[in-house]
């Protein structure tokens, strides 16, 4: 029986995701600092956190590091929710900083641990190929994924984010693996399908709301056509 194919896989949005953090983080100004900010506001200081750590999360290579990068997270947190905001200490165990990481819990996807188990045991090695600082291999932990998986490309370590090629060859030569030989499993076409062919490596795009925008047929077509599936059960059904 001729091996089975490596599988790479995306973190946020694809095995994991976090619950609910505009809610949590209400809760938790309410709770610790008598803050009451709208659910309105909340979303929108949290998508300002989030898009600022998008930007500078390969920043953050160790524990000193990541402490400074969620500081100044908590920062651009406290900016966004304007007057509610104003005088909010950053640092101390009720400081904004301790809040905004007690707010963002990731839960493994309801399918996760079932599709891994099962692509596991018809033999296929697994990895993680994700943009993420030095933390996730924390959350592969707390979540009980870290055993699930072969290898872990973490771009903050690389010092490099997909869609550059690095983060798949690392974990490929991890599993020692050829690319023509694997599949990568992501949610954005930007980093994981386009990285993906990059690194010759066949993408599988993960489209759980039905929304992503697709190229036009014609100019998506290579020698790596996208497969779309809507979850992670979608790799059980695959040839």
């Amino acid at each position: 029986m001729a091996p089975r194919a490596p599988i790479l896989l995306d973190a946020m949005g694809t095995i994991v995701t976090f619950v609910a953090p505009a809610a949590r983080l209400r809760t938790l100004l309410a709770q610790r600092l008598g803050v009451q900010i709208g659910e309105d506001a909340a979303r929108a200081a949290m998508k300002a956190e989030v898009a600022h750590y998008r930007r500078e999360h390969d920043r953050a290579i160790d524990g000193p590091s990541l402490a400074a990068l969620r500081r100044e997270c908590a920062g651009v947190l406290r900016d966004a929710l304007g007057a509610p905001g104003d005088g909010l200490a950053l640092d101390g165990p009720d400081g904004l900083t301790a809040i905004l990481v007690e707010a963002i819990v990731f839960v493994p996807f309801p399918e996760t641990i079932e599709v891994l188990d099962a692509l596991r045991a018809r033999g296929h090695r697994l990895a993680v190929v994700s943009n993420w600082d030095v933390s996730l291999l924390e959350v592969l932990e707390r979540t009980g994924l870290a055993a699930r998986f072969d290898a872990v490309a973490i771009s903050a370590l690389l010092g490099a984010s997909k869609p550059d090629p690095l983060p798949f060859t690392t974990a490929l030569r991890e599993l020692g693996a050829q690319p023509r030989d694997a599949i990568h499993v992501g949610d954005t076409y930007g980093e994981d399908v386009v990285g993906a062919r990059a690194a010759g490596v066949r993408p599988i795009l993960l489209d759980r709301e039905g929304a992503t925008d697709l190229p036009d047929p014609a100019a998506d077509a290579d020698d790596h056509p996208v497969t779309v599936i809507s979850d992670l059960r979608g790799l059980l059904a695959l040839p």
